[in-house]
């Protein structure tokens, strides 16, 4: 179903609107010169593990490992992006020289 184009110019007015106040909400909740709370400085430190963590737990968990490839390219590109992170520490950089080498890996090796 096609839409028109004032559905259209609406939808991306409210995707907008929302993006923008995603993006001012903290500034009007914390203003500069007020100490930010506790819970959230902690949320903050822990928050973004937490998420790269359940990424990981759900890009593993229909790894096969007793059936052929046994799991080899999941783990070739898991080691690469932990050691390219930890030598560079920069995400693109590995996330990206993982992404494509596990899909040279499926596509191509095994």
């Amino acid at each position: 179903m096609p839409l028109s184009v004032g559905t259209s110019l609406l939808i991306i007015l409210v995707v907008g609107i929302t993006t923008f106040a995603t993006r001012v909400i903290p500034f009007l909740i914390f203003p500069k010169g007020k100490e930010i709370p506790k819970t959230v400085q902690y949320l903050g430190k822990v928050l973004t593990p937490a998420v790269i963590g359940m990424l990981v737990v759900y890009c593993l968990k229909n790894t096969q490992v007793m059936a052929a490839p046994h799991g080899i390219p999941e783990l070739i590109s898991v080691i690469t992006v932990a050691v390219l992170h930890v030598w560079k520490r920069n995400n693109l950089l590995s996330i990206g020289v993982g992404t494509v080498l596990y899909m040279v890996l499926i596509q191509v090796v095994f």
